[in-house]
């Protein structure tokens, strides 16, 4: 470089200035000040006094350049190390640490916003001491950090206190004074169209910040809110799978649960086309729920226990059951769900009732497992009960055709017609009766509303045999030789399922042909009518034993209970009265032929005794009672009021 100058005809030399311009670049005094004072020596005073203010201001950019640059290098080198952050709380931590680090202010700190309230809260902090001011909330429109919200620009004061351009707020100035806090810079944390929080600067001494420090912070407050908002949203992600993980596991349970509720749908479903009991259901559902099962009849009694049910308590040692449970299956018959049981084990769990239209046909109890039971488990349980009320109403139905197909046979062979002889051993074969083998006949009297029950348990009880209804009376048909022990068994059967008087009349031994059979039972029949006029309703009779009564009155009816009203009440109603033996004496009296010292001897008292309970009767009967009609007639009603009594007792 030269300088040409027509006036001084001064020249510059280039290599002086170019040595000038880099010793200036690389900030080297020395050779800068040997450079200059070269090229001074060749000026002129204003223009070497022009050349040194132009090194200064060179140099000065320079630095500042030099500064930007390292600042710059400072910010993308904090935005890499953030970016490898995940965490959310360590992230806000290392923001807060790295924009102290940049601007070497006395204070940095993070306001979170959050945007349901629209306040603002101090989340991290670095060189504050005050606590009040680490758990600092600004209101929304308060301070300087709701300012910068709502202009999402930078905002900053050299003195706090001082500004009334800020809306101030007590508690924040009392924050802000006990930490100490001057000079105040804030820039928006936005990502998108969403502000994240403001970052914040401070000073404990005024300072005025310089657009150098502002464009700094905010430069660093964009590449922090980016990589704060990828964080949340990671973290978001995250959860979300996590979440969506933990759905995935109640799925799979669901789906498990699901398939084995469709086995043993499938399974119960079989049961039902299968003919199956509800022993096979209570096997089928304790077996898929890993629980014992106890299924009620319509009684609430047990019929089918399945698995280990021994550790579940329904009942009380009295056979009733328990109030917990009856609570349960009467809830469960309300909602046609199922209810679960308080009190805990050995109680059962859930108890759901089983209804077929309003009619309780039972119960389906399920009692404790290692699983949980769930909802589909549940749902499970009460498609178990409906199909327990399918199989109880098939039951019935089948029940009652076979009742009504026996019922009919019986009737049937009890009519005697010997042409339709074949034909109804055909029938009774297809029962697997034999009918040539039946030798007894039994008339069971039962209340009308027992005769099912009692119809299956004769039929179970009696191997062989037949059992039908009969104008209001059950007639059983057994092969059994003895009439009287068939009538034992019979009561004693139909007495094993129910408490109410069972009444079992023997009919005559019968020969092996429809017509005896038949002649057996009416025999029977009327005996059961004649003793339903005496009152008697329970217990077992040989009806040969009251043919001459029968032969006598008929059926009974209300002249045989007038009979012996008309004939011993008095001396009936002394004996209840004053608490004597006078029917017994007068029992004993007709059986001695008439003989008071026989008499005396029956019953083993004296013969004095005989004849102040004779002259009593006579008292009570009249003086002609002992003529021979009269005592006829006393003889017949003793014996049968005897018969009555003994029959009832026994």
């Amino acid at each position: 470089m030269t300088r040409n100058d027509d006036d001084q005809g001064t020249a510059l030399p280039v290599a002086r200035v170019a040595a000038l311009l880099d010793a200036a670049v690389a900030e080297d005094e020395d050779a800068a000040a040997t450079a200059y004072e070269e090229l001074k020596a060749r000026l002129p005073p204003e223009e070497a006094a022009d050349l040194a203010n132009r090194v200064r201001n060179l140099r000065s950019v320079l630095t500042r350049w030099r500064r930007r640059g390292q600042e710059l290098s400072a910010l993308f080198s904090s935005a890499r190390e953030l970016a490898e952050l995940r965490d959310t709380d360590a992230l806000l931590h290392r923001l807060v640490e790295r924009a102290h680090d940049l601007m070497g202010t006395d204070v940095t700190y993070l306001s979170e916003l959050h945007e349901d309230s629209d306040e603002l809260r101090v989340r991290s902090t670095l060189g504050a001491v005050a606590e009040s001011f680490r758990a600092l909330r600004v209101p929304p429109g308060m301070g300087l950090a709701s300012k910068v919200v709502r202009t999402r620009s930078a905002q900053w004061t050299s003195v706090y206190q001082a500004n009334r351009s800020i809306p101030h707020e007590a508690g924040i100035d009392a924050a802000v004074a006990a930490e100490g806090l001057v000079a105040l810079l804030g820039v928006p944390l936005v990502a998108g169209d969403r502000v994240l929080g403001v970052l914040f600067a401070a000073d404990r001494s005024e300072h005025e910040f310089v657009p150098e420090e502002i464009a700094l912070l905010s430069a660093f407050a964009d590449h922090a809110a980016v990589v704060l908002q990828t964080a949340r949203l990671l973290e978001q992600a995250n959860v979300a799978a996590q979440e969506a993980e933990r759905a995935n596991c109640v799925l799979e349970g669901h789906v498990t649960a699901m398939e084995r509720a469709s086995a043993v749908h499938e399974d119960l479903t079989a049961v039902v086309l299968r003919g199956g009991s509800a022993g096979e259901v209570a096997g089928t559902l304790g077996t898929s729920l890993g629980r014992p099962v106890t299924i009620l009849d319509g009684e609430l009694t047990p019929v089918a226990r399945e698995p280990g049910t021994g550790g579940v308590h329904y009942s009380a040692p009295d056979g009733t059951l328990l109030a917990a449970v009856r609570d349960a299956v009467e809830a469960g018959r309300r909602s046609g769900r199922c209810v679960f049981v308080e009190g805990g084990a050995p109680l059962p769990e859930v108890a759901v009732a089983v209804v077929a239209a309003e009619t309780l046909l039972g119960a389906v109890l399920v009692g404790y497992g290692d699983l949980e039971l769930r909802e589909v488990d549940q749902r499970t349980i009460e498609r178990a009960a409906q199909i327990i009320a399918l199989v109880a109403v098939k039951q019935e139905a089948v029940a009652a055709a076979e009742d009504r197909v026996r019922g009919e046979l019986v009737s049937d062979i009890l009519r005697g017609d010997a042409s339709r002889r074949r034909e109804l051993l055909l029938r009774a074969r297809a029962r697997e009766v034999r009918l040539e083998e039946l030798r007894s006949v039994v008339a069971v009297s039962v209340a009308a509303e027992r005769r099912r029950s009692a119809s299956e348990a004769l039929r179970r009880a009696v191997p062989g045999g037949l059992v039908g209804e009969r104008d209001g009376v059950l007639a059983l048909l057994s092969p059994c030789r003895d009439p009287m022990t068939a009538a034992q068994e019979a009561w004693h059967a139909v007495r094993g399922v129910q408490q109410e008087p069972v009444l079992a009349v023997a009919g005559p031994p019968a020969r092996s042909s429809p017509e005896a059979l038949g002649r057996c039972f009416d025999s029977a029949q009327r005996c059961v009518r004649l003793l339903k006029s005496l009152d008697t309703a329970d217990g077992t009779v040989d009806a040969q034993h009251y043919e001459p009564y029968m032969a006598m009155f008929g059926t009974g009816g209300a002249e045989l209970a007038g009979f012996i009203e008309s004939t011993l009440g008095p001396v009936l109603r002394w004996d209840e009265k004053h608490g004597t033996q006078l029917f017994e004496t007068l029992h004993a009296f007709a059986d001695s032929y008439a003989s008071p010292s026989r008499t005396a001897r029956a019953l083993h008292v004296h013969i004095n005794t005989v004849t102040q309970r004779l002259e009593r009767i006579s008292v009570l009967l009249g003086a002609e009672w002992r003529a021979p009609e009269p005592l006829f007639r006393v003889s017949v009603a003793a014996r049968l009021h005897a018969l009555s009594r003994r029959v009832t007792a026994g």
